[in-house]
């Protein structure tokens, strides 16, 4: 719109006197100048706003909730259900499960503040990212054979040095395969590859699953967004994983990036820079 009147505006002062063209074309020049520029921060504020209430609709409904399910559960042993040992036993454990639920997404989104606020700086240093996976695996074996996925880094055992925090991607590798695992098929892999090269080590974990469409692939990193909300939330999780992944990884200077084919499964790369071993390195400490 603003582009039309400008246009309009111009051709009507071509018409005017030669004397008088240049102060006036000037002064409209810098009057629908200022007026694009407000008009660019009227748009962003719009998709600001935007962003906000589409974060508060998600918070509300990702706290309500546990808190609901967990409501339920203690009223209905209050109601009388907690003379009954065999029903006071099962509902207290749901209502366990439901509020352990919620402190994770309020870690998760405790740390998601942290990382984008800058409170949380990343501590670089050199480590063995190979034994680092082999960790994150460990921890996860159980979780993977409940679905019995087998958990597996590609190639014989090496060592793969970078330069990065330990700590933060630790946690990226954690929420990777621990994602990968929960939308994997049953009796499927999950399988973690090293590819390197003079400068990187590229990173790919990738699972045999249900996959990715391609309209929600270049959203899957925003907080809360998930592609099938109801099955997602059955897996459990708190729809954090992957957006803070995306931030600790632009805090190392890199991204993450996802290939995916519905019914065969994803692939989730990232590059990290690679490093000499040194005597003060994780690796080294531990």
């Amino acid at each position: 719109l603003i582009d039309k009147l400008k246009k309009k505006e111009l051709n009507r002062l071509e018409k005017q006197k030669p004397g008088i063209l240049n102060p006036l074309e000037k002064m409209n020049e810098e009057i629908f100048s200022f007026a694009e520029l407000k008009q660019k921060e009227i748009d962003e504020l719009k998709k600001l706003e935007a962003f906000r209430r589409e974060f508060i609709a998600d918070i509300s409904h990702e706290l309500k909730t546990p808190i609901f399910a967990a409501q339920g559960f203690v009223h209905t042993l209050l109601d009388g259900a907690i003379d009954d040992k065999a029903v006071r036993g099962k509902f207290l454990k749901k209502a366990a499960k439901s509020l352990d639920g919620l402190d994770a997404l309020v870690q998760d989104l405790v740390t998601l503040s942290h990382i984008e606020t800058g409170q949380i700086k990343m501590h670089f240093e050199t480590f063995d990212l190979y034994e680092l996976t082999e960790e994150v695996i460990e921890q996860l074996e159980d979780k993977a054979e409940k679905r019995n996925i087998k958990l597996q880094i590609d190639g014989e055992k090496h060592k793969v040095f970078v330069y990065a925090d330990w700590q933060r991607i630790s946690q990226v590798m954690t929420n990777l395969v621990s994602n990968a695992i929960k939308h994997s098929f049953e009796d499927g892999n999950v399988t973690v590859i090293f590819e390197s090269t003079k400068k990187n080590v590229h990173v790919h974990v990738k699972d045999h699953g249900e996959g990715i469409s391609t309209e929600h692939l270049n959203r899957i990193f925003e907080r809360f967004y998930r592609v099938d909300k109801s099955r997602s939330r059955e897996k459990g999780g708190t729809g954090l994983g992957l957006a803070i992944v995306k931030h600790i990884l632009e805090n190392h200077g890199t991204k993450a990036d996802v290939e995916s084919v519905v019914g065969k499964g994803s692939d989730f790369s990232f590059k990290l820079p690679r490093a000499k071993p040194e005597s003060g390195s994780h690796e080294s400490n531990s």
